[in-house]
């Protein structure tokens, strides 16, 4: 796999399987119409301890007009539960709350994924919608304000500002 030279830490076929191409061929099209968006959309989510691939995340794209962007990830399933998507979203979060042109961050979810939904939902993020996906079918459409996040000074900082009915808590990846 190609990819193995720029990656720091060896993919395995999963990365370029079945489930996974249509990301990366779509965010590869986006990035040679885009240049700029290569430091936004997808990349590796790696263990650095244990050197190992686990899964990928990253923005859509840009920020939008309206200063919206959108968070994906995914973790292969023999690592999920281990803290990945976690980790892989507060670090999205805390870049997202340090840029000054992010202004809403959004995410979307299949109805099913009960373990997505409970993961964003301490971040703040609250339904707005849902919408049809071609390829991953309904989706509910979450969205939190960046300013409504706090980010400290490093990944796994991130908390929520405080609003009506919220609990703030730090959080750890």
């Amino acid at each position: 796999m190609a990819a193995n030279a720029a990656s720091p830490v060896p993919l395995t076929t999963h990365f370029a399987g079945p489930e996974w191409r249509r990301v990366w061929l779509m965010r590869c099209a986006q990035v040679e119409q885009e240049p700029a968006s290569a430091g936004w959309v997808t990349g590796v989510i790696w263990d650095e301890q244990e050197r190992i691939a686990v899964g990928r995340a990253g923005f859509h794209g840009l920020p939008d007009a309206s200063g919206m962007v959108e968070i994906g990830y995914a973790v292969q399933l023999r690592y999920r539960r281990r803290g990945y998507a976690r980790a892989a979203l507060e670090r999205l979060l805390h870049r997202a709350a340090r840029e000054p042109q992010v202004r809403t961050v959004r995410v979307t979810i299949s109805p099913d994924n009960l373990a997505s939904y409970q993961l964003v939902s301490q971040y703040g993020f609250v339904e707005v919608g849902e919408q049809w996906d071609d390829e991953d079918g309904l989706e509910i459409i979450y969205e939190v304000a960046a300013d409504e996040l706090v980010a400290d000074s490093a990944p796994g900082s991130l908390r929520r500002v405080p609003g009506p009915g919220l609990v703030v808590g730090q959080t750890s990846g």
